[in-house]
């Protein structure tokens, strides 16, 4: 049996997450893994996946970007860190190649929505952010706000509304930008029916 110490550099290898077949493959098998469940140093995350915890960053998005490194922070989990939003989020909003499986969006926790991009607009207003201290990558603001407008039928209305009003206010938008990313978001029309009148 491997100890702690041991264990804890085996994950870390693993960028923190491992499988169950991956732990077997490392000697490490069911026993231990039980042992370790219930000594709070490893955490099952989803039917065969388990991660080793951090008690000195216990941030929900330590996991996320470690379970989805190709995935971009977007939608309400975006608006909430830009100040778009009052609202914290139940889910993780989280965007994903279209070709994404789908399976890997059941987990147990945090709890995860996934939206599925194609890919040739997938990675148009990506940028690094911080969250709890952690590096993230997440869209920028006015890629945040083309997708709220693409997605405002499915949007609560007073998210939707603030999150305009927000973006309108904020002194570090870049109108520039939004109109440039919304011609292959295709949202041209409704960036200068619904921000325009602001401006």
């Amino acid at each position: 049996m491997n100890d702690i110490n041991t264990v804890k550099e085996i994950f870390l290898q693993h960028g923190g997450i491992m499988r169950r077949k991956e732990l077997t493959l490392e000697k490490i098998y069911y026993g231990q893994i039980a042992s370790l469940i219930q000594e709070g140093v490893i955490e099952k995350i989803r039917t065969g996946y388990y991660q080793w915890i951090d008690p000195d960053n216990l941030s929900e998005v330590v996991t996320i970007t470690r379970l989805y490194p190709d995935g971009i922070l977007c939608m309400d989990t975006a608006l909430r860190h830009y100040g778009y939003s009052d609202r914290t989020p139940a889910e993780w909003h989280i965007a994903v190649s279209k070709y994404s499986n789908r399976t890997r969006f059941k987990i147990d926790y945090p709890f995860v929505k996934p939206y599925f991009v194609a890919p040739d607009v997938f990675e148009i207003g990506l940028c690094e952010q911080e969250i709890d201290g952690n590096k993230v990558r997440m869209y920028d603001k006015e890629r945040v706000i083309c997708d709220c407008l693409r997605h405002r039928n499915k949007m609560d209305k007073e998210v939707f509304n603030k999150a305009i009003q927000g973006y309108v206010s904020d002194t570090g938008k870049s109108i520039p930008k939004l109109m440039e990313y919304s011609v292959p978001l295709r949202c041209q029309k409704l960036v200068k029916d619904l921000i325009g009148v602001w401006l």
